[in-house]
């Protein structure tokens, strides 16, 4: 808490900004009267998953163009011991794909919120709806003539 204001932080990716990422940042900002929203780095979602496919200065213009976070800043580890302490959050709101992960911060005052993401839309399926329909136009393209249709040099 900061001057009585209840300061929440939440964090993410963010890679292929999408409505299900709008709902928990514009969740986040309900709760409390400071949002801090974290953007992991490139490096540090590399070193869990595949790198993002918008670089990272794009991911956190995207983010502090929106109208719920107060403040938008790098996240540069999945650890948020300190940054409980250098931020005084008081609340930490993340997607529930993390369940359990980040339950240590309780130990340091901190609610922490799993919030239920649901079905729909991720950025890990909206790059294998990418993908997929990139390879069907690929496959289409390259059987565009039949292997044993007739070509002029057949003919002669």
């Amino acid at each position: 808490m900061i001057k009585n204001k209840i300061v929440v932080y939440t964090s993410g990716t963010f890679d292929m900004l999408h409505a299900n990422h709008l709902k928990m940042i514009e969740y986040a900002r309900a709760l409390g009267d400071i949002l801090i929203v974290g953007v992991n780095t490139d490096e540090l979602v590399a070193s869990y998953k595949s790198q993002p496919i918008i670089p990272f200065e794009e991911r956190i213009a995207l983010v502090k163009a929106l109208k719920y976070p107060d403040i938008v800043i790098p996240q540069k580890s999945l650890d948020h011991t300190d940054k409980v302490k250098k931020l005084n959050f008081d609340i930490f709101v993340v997607g529930d794909d993390w369940s359990g992960k980040y339950d240590y911060l309780e130990e340091q005052g901190v609610d922490v919120i799993y919030f239920p993401y649901g079905q729909g839309i991720s950025s890990s399926s909206l790059k294998k709806r990418i993908y997929d329909n990139y390879k069907k136009l690929q496959d289409a393209a390259n059987n565009h003539f039949p292997l044993d249709a007739e070509t002029k040099e057949d003919n002669k």
